[in-house]
């Protein structure tokens, strides 16, 4: 089964994403690629786990999932996802049996450490995501890289360092084949937490609300220039916003305003906004429509799904500071 972002809850419960088979141990796998790694692995097992698998290729998440399909394993969801988000927003504390990264790309050029996930961060936030006895597992052909993962991990201070031969399961994907051929080596080793903190990221997700109070947005007076109607406006420049930086998130979020149309059915305008948090990257619409006393409500939109992010709700305010930069008066804000 495929999940997009929308289709989770913030954080998720294994009873509902695989119903039939909760009381299993649940793994995450970070990168699958074709999925060749999960049905021998599962098959090891007198019952197949429950199986999360992030993966950003499009291309390899329908490899995996048919792969998955025909090998008889239901209880297994896949997303395109950047691993980080999912770990940090979906997943709650104490529940992950294991966490697998199978080959993860090395980033290997100066200056690219940061783009690396095995970091100091995300063995901190995956301690606090692992079941008592849980543990990261890592196989990785890059001698570098795994010197630096296993150093990450002792710096973390939640996670102690296990060598350990791969799994058989490991050295049957893609990438261990080609190694192989090349006649080279591969290294493993357990990451396994020596605390559990509690002091974790604060969830900060949420899907569109069913109220729609709820959902983000600005009440504002346009003037008669900015009135749809009345718009001359051709051509729309990109207007840029950032901020939320913070301790907790020193990159907080940017929001592009990429384009804005006439809305001929209720003589509105739409903007198009880019969002962006990091790794997450979302595409959502604002609208600004009539509303019965002569003002215009200015509010995110259902299309597409999107999630409410704190770089998501800034994408009204930022539709509304374009407004307000060309004369709109701003009466209540929602957001």
């Amino acid at each position: 089964m495929i999940f997009q972002l929308s289709d989770f809850l913030f954080p998720e419960t294994p009873a509902r994403l695989f119903p039939d088979t909760a009381e299993r141990p649940w793994v995450l796998e970070v990168g699958f690629g074709d999925g060749r790694f999960w049905p021998p692995f599962a098959h090891t097992f007198p019952e197949a786990p429950n199986y999360l698998g992030v993966e950003l290729s499009g291309v390899s998440l329908l490899k995996a999932e048919r792969r998955l399909r025909a090998a008889g394993l239901p209880n297994a969801v896949l997303t395109k996802l950047p691993a980080s988000v999912v770990v940090r927003e979906v997943i709650p504390a104490g529940s992950l049996d294991a966490i697998i990264v199978n080959f993860p790309d090395p980033w290997p050029k100066a200056g690219h450490t940061e783009q690396r996930l095995l970091r100091v961060p995300f063995f901190q936030l995956a301690a606090h995501r692992l079941k008592p006895g849980g543990a990261v597992l890592l196989t990785t052909d890059h001698d570098e890289y795994f010197e630096f993962a296993c150093a990450e991990a002792e710096a973390s201070g939640v996670m102690r360092v296990e060598l350990a031969e791969p799994p058989a399961a490991a050295l049957e994907t893609k990438y261990a084949l080609k190694w192989r051929d090349l006649g080279l080596g591969v290294h493993h080793a357990r990451f396994i937490p020596t605390a559990h903190p509690t002091d974790s990221a604060a969830v900060s997700f949420a899907p569109y609300p069913k109220e729609e109070s709820a959902v983000p947005h600005a009440i504002l007076r346009l003037p008669d220039a900015l009135h749809p109607q009345n718009l001359s406006q051709t051509h729309f420049d990109k207007y840029t916003a950032r901020g939320g930086q913070h301790a907790a998130d020193p990159v907080g979020w940017t929001v592009v305003l990429l384009d804005a149309y006439r809305s001929l059915a209720k003589d509105g305008l739409v903007f198009l906004a880019h969002v962006v948090e990091g790794e997450l990257t979302q595409e959502v619409l604002v609208n600004v429509n009539p509303r019965p006393d002569g003002q215009f409500l200015v509010r995110l939109a259902r299309f597409g799904g999107p999630i409410i992010t704190p770089g998501v709700k800034a994408a009204v305010a930022t539709v509304t500071a374009w407004l307000e930069e060309r004369g709109a008066e701003t009466t209540n804000r929602g957001y």
